[in-house]
């Protein structure tokens, strides 16, 4: 039930969803005379695609997300899991071409074919089932399984999880597929996305070394006007409202302890 609500949710409040609403409503409230409110809310809406698509304001709400983590000064030397969260392939388009499709997201599959090369004995574990709520196509992990055999990873190494549907299922059945002594565990998956995910392993008992990857920010912008990349800038305003969305309900339902989950020193 919680990942069906949080789906439709986020289906009406995303940035672009939420203007579309706005403006549709004023055109409405126009045409039966309310001519105040009416205005009013096609101001709103316009305002608000002003801010997400001509502005740095989406860099400014996700800067904090993604400086929360760092990857180690030092390598570790010795890892004995290297776990990557999907969101990384697009799964309709992999599954009908029987390809990798990759998203923007696609950093989480180049950072962990590094790690696989630099830790040729860590096992792989591929996290990711179908985050639609209508499913037409192959779980996320054996598009990802495709890439990493494509390019030399044994399929021995590669541990498939292919049902989880949202972040909280991934740390929950990945904690079943480790057991109660992972070793030393890394987490891929882009660096927004990283505190949420972080708290969510700790939730269910597994302390992993965060590898950070998919920046969408410098992490120097100021806020401005930014008129080159609106469809750019609105992309990355509607991931860092999500993330923080998810990060406050996650807290509040008592999926992960802290609001914003911090770095914890060796």
């Amino acid at each position: 039930m919680f990942f069906v609500i949080s789906k439709v949710f986020w289906g009406v409040a995303q940035p672009v969803s939420l203007i579309f609403l706005l403006l549709l409503a004023s055109w409405i409230l126009l045409l039966r005379g309310r001519r105040r409110l009416g205005l009013w809310l096609g101001v709103f809406g316009l305002m608000l695609f002003v801010l997400c698509a001509f502005t740095t304001l989406g860099a400014l709400l996700i800067q904090p997300l993604e400086d929360r983590f760092a990857r180690p000064q030092t390598m570790p030397p010795v890892v004995d899991t290297i776990v990557m969260l999907g969101g990384a392939t697009s799964g309709r388009i992999s599954t009908a071409r029987q390809v990798a499709e990759l998203t923007e997201a696609g950093d989480r599959l180049a950072e962990t074919l590094r790690l696989a090369q630099l830790y040729p004995q860590a096992r792989i574990v591929l996290s990711g089932g179908s985050g639609l709520l209508v499913n037409d196509g192959e779980p996320e992990a054996d598009t990802a399984a495709r890439f990493f055999q494509s390019l030399g990873i044994t399929r021995e190494r590669l541990v498939l999880e292919s049902e989880s549907r949202n972040t909280d299922e991934n740390a929950e059945l990945t904690k079943v597929m480790l057991g109660d002594n992972p070793g030393v565990v890394v987490l891929v998956t882009s660096a927004f996305h990283m505190p949420r995910s972080v708290g969510l392993f700790r939730k269910v008992g597994i302390e992993v070394v965060a590898w950070p990857t998919d920046y969408r920010s410098a992490g120097s912008e100021g806020l401005g006007f930014d008129i080159v990349s609106p469809a750019l800038n609105l992309t990355t305003s509607g991931t860092a409202m999500k993330e923080w969305i998810g990060l406050a309900v996650y807290h509040w339902t008592g999926r992960i302890d802290d609001l914003l989950p911090a770095q914890r020193s060796n």
